[in-house]
């Protein structure tokens, strides 16, 4: 067993080691403080509210950062996942449900072989508008141009005149088919000449006829036709006449001069229920 004397010389000299030891240790914590540890960032810049734990030693973001927070966090330009996140959009708004009237107004088109499509509604103001309008450009084999914007009840009306009235007319004095029906002017937003009042026009309840072409190229002008053209007098006297049986105004050649080379239609509805067929 040792001595006491040898004990103590051993402790002696493992006293300076071991003082170099404790302060290595201390030098290493000295300068390794948790300021420096939570100063290291992640490779990819996302900001301080997406640092996995927050450090006292940052200052707080600014106002303005916070308000533009949406239940996501604020991505910092330089980070990479703000180009390939996908932006979130706000949904559609649902279609509007046609009114019944209108599909079954459309269905009724169809039944009488017409062409159309339906347009955006057009609102130009309080007193030109079409909810549902439709743009026709043809009733069976008989052509329409310019195609024709107006309202589908105005579409069915001109449609059902051409084939029970226009059609059957030109078949009988001139035993040919309608080609096509050359119109000057349906939706405008626009008042009558003369006056205050808004035409049918702007509202997609008109329609004005210029001229007519039939399949044998026999072009029926409804300008006031000469004093010897009988057959073509005969014709448009005839689908004037018979047009007031579905229209509620009917103007054309010897009503005023704005109407001297073209027929109006309409369906105005009037408080009287009354017809005006000039």
């Amino acid at each position: 067993m040792p001595s006491q004397p040898n004990l103590c010389r051993q402790a002696s000299a493992s006293r300076p080691a071991l003082l170099g030891m404790l302060l290595s240790a201390a030098l290493l914590a000295a300068s390794c403080t948790t300021g420096d540890v939570m100063a290291l960032q992640p490779a990819v810049d996302v900001g301080q509210r997406t640092a996995a734990v927050a450090s006292p030693a940052l200052a707080p973001e600014p106002v303005v950062a916070q308000q533009q927070l949406t239940g996501m966090q604020t991505l910092v330009p330089s980070n990479p996942m703000m180009v390939a996140y996908p932006r979130v959009e706000q949904p559609l708004s649902t279609p509007p449900v046609m009114p019944a009237g209108e599909a079954e107004c459309r269905r009724q088109l169809r039944r009488l072989g017409v062409t159309w499509r339906d347009l955006a509604p057009i609102d130009d103001g309080p007193s030109c508008n079409i909810a549902n309008p439709v743009s026709m450009s043809a009733i069976g084999s008989a052509e329409i141009k310019p195609a024709a914007t107006v309202t589908c009840q105005m579409a069915l009306t001109f449609a059902r005149w051409t084939k029970e009235e226009l059609v059957p007319s030109a078949r009988l004095r001139y035993f040919s088919g309608v080609k096509r029906i050359n119109q000057g002017s349906s939706y405008s937003c626009r008042r009558i000449s003369g006056s205050r009042t808004m035409s049918e026009h702007s509202t997609g309840n008109a329609i004005d006829i210029m001229n007519i072409e039939l399949n044998n190229d026999k072009d029926i002008d409804v300008k006031k036709p000469g004093f010897f053209s009988f057959r073509q007098r005969g014709l448009l006297n005839n689908v004037r006449a018979d047009a007031c049986k579905y229209f509620t105004t009917v103007l054309g050649p010897g009503y005023n001069y704005d109407h001297r080379n073209h027929f109006h239609f309409d369906i105005m509805q009037r408080r009287n229920g009354s017809v005006a067929c000039r």
